[in-house]
């Protein structure tokens, strides 16, 4: 397995991504893989080479500009705009996807999105927007569309939210779910009981906004769910 640190422009910064490839020399199964709304972190990365072993190219794209926003008040100031654009969340879904198909061990037939946050959020409007994906899969997420674009989504959709996750609450997992059947999608939400928001996120030495928690069980399960959607939908194969 390979990294490396990949540049490449979007909503008017200079991104930082990272690239890991698997062992050997031929064309593979690619991952994108979006970070929780501080952006690209050592989390993202470790996660993207642990696909790399699983035999997927995978690129953790920025959300920043190749900054860590660990400042609360900063983080949502950037990200709750963003959230609230489609069109700049898919550009910069769009800006990635490109590096990550432009990489020669990617077969840009057969890739998935999955992404935690704000960067699962990216990946859904990437489906909304009509990409051909294999899968996507989401982490606190449950975020809703425009009204019928979610019928352009072509592949099975997961997601995942803790329970007690304030800030995806059930009002706001009825209005995604609805969405997705409205639309026809093949979809799946597993609610992680007594979880909290970024639940899989390991604790962090900086403040975090209310309602943020780490469980490990539920971690390890995530990432578990996760790997089963890829290994369905994006099967590795020589």
């Amino acid at each position: 397995m390979r990294t490396r640190t990949v540049e490449y422009p979007a909503d008017g910064l200079m991104m930082i991504g990272h690239l890991a490839l698997p062992s050997g020399a031929g064309r593979r199964p690619a991952v994108l893989l979006g970070p929780e709304g501080p952006g690209l972190s050592d989390v993202e990365r470790r996660r993207a080479d642990a696909l790399a072993e699983l035999g997927y190219v995978a690129l953790a794209f920025d959300l920043h500009g190749g900054r860590l926003l660990t400042d609360p008040e900063e983080m949502l100031a950037r990200c709750m705009p963003l959230l609230a654009d489609p069109d700049r969340m898919r550009g910069i879904g769009h800006a990635a996807l490109d590096v990550l198909r432009a990489e020669p061990r990617t077969d840009p037939d057969r890739i998935a999105a999955v992404g935690y946050g704000t960067g699962g959020a990216i990946g859904l409007e990437l489906g909304r927007d009509g990409v051909d994906l294999r899968a996507i899969g989401t982490v606190n997420a449950l975020t809703t569309g425009r009204p019928g674009e979610a019928a352009r989504i072509r592949c099975p959709v997961w997601a995942g939210v803790g329970s007690e996750d304030p800030i995806m609450p059930p009002a706001q997992r009825d209005a995604f779910t609805a969405e997705m059947q409205a639309a026809g999608v093949d979809w799946r939400l597993v609610v992680y009981g007594g979880a909290l928001h970024a639940f899989h996120h390991p604790p962090v030495d900086h403040t975090v906004v209310p309602g943020v928690g780490y469980h490990p069980r539920h971690a390890q399960r995530a990432w578990r769910d996760v790997v089963d959607l890829l290994a369905e939908c994006l099967p590795v194969t020589e």
